[in-house]
């Protein structure tokens, strides 16, 4: 069996939720540091970057999770997750507004925080040797 079920999880879980606390806090941090940073901080670039790396980790994750579970649902919950995260990075703020692209990544972060919580106990549950590191 696959060894890394564990870490994978717990990492995609964290990407996650680090791509949530970037959407809703990044703007308060950048008008608090303004006066002090003297660099430029694009914010769209950041939430790409984030969702580049979390989409294959979760997919591998929640993949894995099926293959040593066979658990469908959290598969399905995750990757619709994942696509509504990324249908809030394509649309953006310009179409979908400000409340309307963070509505869409908070939603997507919960889709895919839960599936992947869903999958971590579903291991433990069974007692099975695939997140023994």
């Amino acid at each position: 069996m696959i060894r890394t079920q564990l870490t994978t999880d717990k990492f995609a879980m964290s990407l996650s939720m680090i791509c949530l606390i970037h959407c809703l806090f990044a703007p308060s941090f950048i008008i608090l540091t303004s006066a002090f940073l003297s660099f430029s901080y694009d914010n769209e670039f950041m939430h790409k970057m984030i969702l580049l790396l979390a989409v294959p980790i979760s997919i591998f994750a929640l993949t894995m999770g099926y293959k040593n579970h066979k658990t469908i649902s959290f598969l399905l919950i995750g990757i619709l997750g994942l696509l509504i995260l990324i249908l809030a990075v394509l649309l953006g703020e310009r179409m979908l507004g400000e409340y309307g692209e963070k509505g869409l990544t908070l939603l997507g972060t919960i889709f895919v925080t839960y599936s992947h919580y869903k999958n971590y106990q579903v291991c433990i549950n069974l007692d099975c040797s695939c997140h023994e590191e």
